[in-house]
């Protein structure tokens, strides 16, 4: 299959209005699609289900699923589509935006201040009239613009249709080993990795790291922290940190799941009281924008290491079940010649307001510079 098919293929899918998905993880150069053969609605009940997961920042609402089985599973080792034409679309928001957001952080502040609660992430979404509404043309330069991003595209005729490049792993679980990165802090990419941290981004990355430690450990054992350092994300750079474990044995997927989600990255600490604020005062609803996607219960075969003398260890290769979950952050939906753009940021008791709203026009245009 030449690359070209590749894309044709993914096209028609659309056109016929069936549902798919069509993403390359970080630093790969292969692409893989699930073309589900009906429009019918899947929903994931218990996380022990196979194929292609796509769930909302609210857990009240169910998560999508495209079944493995039911869907046709297509893959192609490509060089990263080149010389795609994007153009700067600074489209600076309006100020009644700008004065609602302001308003928004500077409540949460005060909030903070009256021990409601440590942090929270507050996000706003923003409309952009589009000339280019195909899909698969703004896939293609994500692709050829954000290779250390998890980019995707995901449609379903009973859900909309979504786009990102995604910086943030959720969790990668490997048999009953996993892993689960602790992104926040977030500074002007400025040619170099050598950035000084703020208090503010300091505590923020801690709040993050803090809270996954806490809640896995009754799940896990073998808990181990890596060394914080500062990484590139499209224009931005942030402060990540890897939390690696293994499941107990009377440990699940879904136990893991809902006591991460939505992580103080995309959320805050303590989680339920920062969500509580999130859904009565951010005024609009967020739907996929901070939930997570990708691969559940896919299966991996791994062969032993073999040399010459012992090439018969080769038979007993092992099949595990492999998952991988990216947090949808850098993400937009299109409506029509509409997209729609979602940002946020963390906000402690050391944040500023026009600071804060600076942030999410800096972030809103990894995206824009691709429409």
């Amino acid at each position: 299959m030449t690359l070209e098919d590749f894309f044709t293929r993914i096209e028609n899918q659309y056109h016929n209005q069936l549902p798919f998905t069509v993403y390359r993880k970080p630093r790969e150069s292969k692409l893989n699609a699930l073309l589900q053969s009906t429009n019918q609605l899947h929903i994931v009940n218990d996380f022990t289900e196979k194929g292609f997961v796509f769930a909302p920042f609210d857990d009240v609402d169910k998560a999508v699923l495209i079944p493995f089985d039911g869907a046709e599973f297509i893959s192609l080792i490509a060089e990263t589509p080149q010389n795609i034409e994007t153009s700067r679309k600074d489209g600076i928001p309006n100020e009644n935006e700008k004065q609602h957001h302001i308003k928004l952080v500077s409540k949460a502040v005060e909030a903070i201040k009256e021990g409601a609660f440590k942090k929270v992430v507050l996000s706003r979404n923003e409309e952009v009239v589009i000339e280019e509404n195909n899909p698969i043309s703004i896939f293609k330069k994500l692709l050829s613009t954000y290779n250390s991003a998890f980019n995707y595209c995901w449609y379903h005729p009973q859900v909309g249709l979504w786009l990102g490049a995604t910086p943030e792993t959720l969790i990668k679980i490997e048999g009953n080993r996993f892993s689960i990165m602790a992104l926040a802090g977030t500074q002007v990419y400025k040619g170099h990795l050598d950035v000084v941290w703020k208090d503010k981004e300091i505590q923020e990355q801690k709040f993050v790291t803090d809270f996954i430690v806490d809640s896995l450990k009754p799940s896990v054992e073998s808990l181990n922290v890596s060394e914080t350092e500062t990484v590139k994300a499209g224009n931005l750079v942030h402060l990540k940190t890897m939390v690696s474990a293994r499941l107990k044995s009377d440990s699940t997927l879904k136990d893991v799941i809902s006591t991460i989600h939505p992580t103080p990255a995309v959320c805050g600490v303590p989680k339920e009281a920062a969500k509580q604020f999130i859904l009565n005062n951010e005024a609009y609803n967020r739907e996929f924008y901070t939930g997570f996607l990708g691969e559940l219960n896919f299966e991996t075969t791994t062969a032993p290491r073999s040399g010459r003398r012992n090439i018969e260890n080769r038979a007993y290769a092992i099949t595990k079940k492999s998952t991988q979950l990216y947090v949808n952050l850098r993400c937009m939906q299109l409506k029509e010649n509409t997209a729609i753009l979602y940002v946020g940021g963390g906000i402690t008791a050391h944040s500023k307001s026009e600071s804060e709203w600076n942030e999410t026009v800096s972030k809103s245009l990894i995206i824009k510079n691709i429409l």
